[in-house]
């Protein structure tokens, strides 16, 4: 943590997954948490690689019968999903599950992501990424799909498509992965603050608040 000015700078990693519904009500929770807090605190946002399901096909597999099979049967599947859908209307997200065909793997959004960080990119590609899957139903699992939504999001188009289709970053997020698995991470969303404050799952908003206020008070006195 370091001063700016009058107020200080708080590091927050985060740890998610663009197919994780609470990873997006998470991102949005933190996102308001920040503006609550905005008035004493300046932030630096990082996202790190976790995939949901990291064998999955590259070209992905139905989305309906993944879910289903993975929940148990149709009705769980139902159920969660209503579920998830009405905590994102809270959070003022439009999850329309209904529109989406594929469960993707997710590693290339994640290489583009890494890629975006390096640009200042990366908060307007996660959000664009999450947006596409969770509101527009967009096929994640496609390279043309990729590009075009983080050219809309700021990135070069023949950048991103040039990196897709090489092998440049797949190292980099095995090897992430694998330091998180190794650290016990086994699920997201997941906040590190300033390196000293875990928060697991999609907390509140207070929840988040009170973070930054602890690590603060812990920096203060250290």
């Amino acid at each position: 943590m370091t001063r700016v000015m009058d107020k200080i700078k708080i590091k927050i990693e985060v740890v998610s997954d663009v197919i994780c519904p609470w990873c997006y009500i998470g991102k949005r929770r933190l996102e308001k948490a920040m503006e609550m807090s905005s008035d004493r605190f300046d932030f630096d946002v990082e996202y790190f690689p976790f995939e949901l399901n990291p064998h999955m096909p590259e070209e992905g597999l139905d989305y309906r019968e993944y879910l289903c099979g993975k929940f148990g049967s149709e009705s769980k599947f139902m159920e969660l999903s209503a579920h998830v859908k009405q905590v994102a209307a809270r959070e003022g997200l439009a999850f329309n599950l209904h529109l989406q065909r594929i469960s993707p793997n997710t590693r290339n959004a994640h290489r583009v992501i890494m890629l975006s960080r390096e640009e200042g990119k990366q908060m307007q590609v996660v959000e664009a990424f999450f947006r596409a899957y969770f509101t527009e139903g967009v096929d994640l699992s496609r390279i043309e799909n990729l590009v075009e939504i983080s050219a809309k999001a700021g990135m070069e188009p023949e950048y991103v498509e040039q990196l897709l289709n090489s092998n440049t970053g797949k190292l980099e997020i095995e090897m992430a992965e694998k330091e998180l698995h190794d650290l016990g991470i086994t699920g997201v969303p997941l906040f590190i603050v300033d390196n000293r404050l875990a928060i697991s799952g999609a907390q509140s908003v207070e929840a988040l608040t009170k973070a930054f206020d602890e690590a603060s008070f812990v920096n203060a006195g250290s």
